[in-house]
């Protein structure tokens, strides 16, 4: 991603919310799609610009909204071939900012149908457990856009709350969108996995990459086997960073290949010896079905999304 201007992205942010915007944002798989499709072309409207990530020309937009782009540094193209380099999506209430449409690059920040499903998860988590202590301190691994971040920060928002994340353009637009969205109590820190945050905290969610990419794009590529290493360590690390009582929440992938679950039979035994309780399950039997074709996956049958909750004895 290019450097952009925080102050200017969050009045375009703060404009966009004035329009009414909306924008719930598809798989890279529909969105390639729909933007096939005749007549989707050229962008006619704000969300074609912000959303669908079409070219567009300034007189699509509102007056001041391409001289904000142009102070955002958020503007791609020149004449009549206009570009976003960002996308705006919405989630309940949330505006988020995050990488426009294709999203190639190493610091891509990535938002899509898996974050509605980790969010979705998470609020159905902190529902269930109303009776619960509230957490101090929290953290959201690999935070991205800060989607999870800012979900922790309005369910509690006396906690402390951290995002974390080794790339730093999503740092950067987690701290946008935490503004954007009235959220205090959210800070964020350049961090691969836990390595840079001290302490205890009572709270971890995390929706990590989980895929097997040739690139190893840092916001796609989970590694080691069939992608799961980076979930591993996040059970690992984060048990060891969980006070007792303290609660870890992860959405993830899981690549299989037959019956039996290499990914849960990997942790089950850490679980078992360090939790009171810990849930595991299947929100999704089959996404990414596309990625079956590619690269490392000659023997993989599906990919299952799977919601991991633990509380640490």
């Amino acid at each position: 991603m290019t450097p952009f201007q925080a102050n200017a992205l969050l009045t375009l942010g703060t404009t966009l919310r004035q329009t009414g915007y909306r924008f719930m944002t598809v798989t890279p798989s529909t969105h390639r799609r729909l933007n096939g499709r005749p007549g989707n072309e050229q962008a006619r409207d704000l969300r074609d610009v912000f959303g669908w990530s079409r070219p567009f020309s300034a007189a699509v937009l509102p007056p001041g909204m391409l001289e904000l782009m142009t102070s955002a540094g958020v503007l791609a193209g020149e004449g009549d071939a206009l570009r976003s380099t960002v996308r705006a999506s919405t989630l309940d209430d949330l505006l988020l900012f995050h990488s426009a449409f294709p999203t190639h690059d190493d610091d891509a920040v990535f938002f899509g149908p898996d974050t509605y499903r980790f969010i979705g998860a998470m609020q159905r988590a902190f529902v269930a457990d109303e009776a619960g202590p509230a957490p101090a301190r929290a953290i959201d691994v690999g935070c991205g856009s800060g989607a999870g971040a800012l979900t922790i920060a309005r369910a509690f928002p006396a906690a402390r709350v951290i995002g974390a994340d080794v790339n730093t353009a999503a740092l950067a637009l987690a701290r946008v969108n935490a503004r954007l969205n009235g959220t205090v109590n959210v800070t964020v820190c350049e961090s691969d996995l836990f390595n840079g945050v001290t302490g205890e905290v009572d709270l971890i969610v995390s929706n990590p990459p989980f895929v097997v990419d040739p690139d190893q794009r840092r916001y796609r590529h989970g590694g080691g086997e069939r992608g799961a290493e980076l979930s591993r360590r996040i059970v690992d690390e984060g048990l060891a960073r969980l006070r007792p009582g303290g609660r870890l929440l992860l959405y993830t992938g899981v690549a299989l290949s037959g019956p039996d679950d290499h990914f849960l039979n990997s942790i089950r035994a850490r679980l078992q010896a360090e939790c009171a309780s810990w849930s595991y399950e299947e929100l999704d039997p089959d996404i990414f079905g596309g990625q079956l074709g590619e690269p490392g996956y000659e023997e993989v049958e599906r990919i299952a999304a799977v919601w991991l909750q633990a509380r640490k004895r």
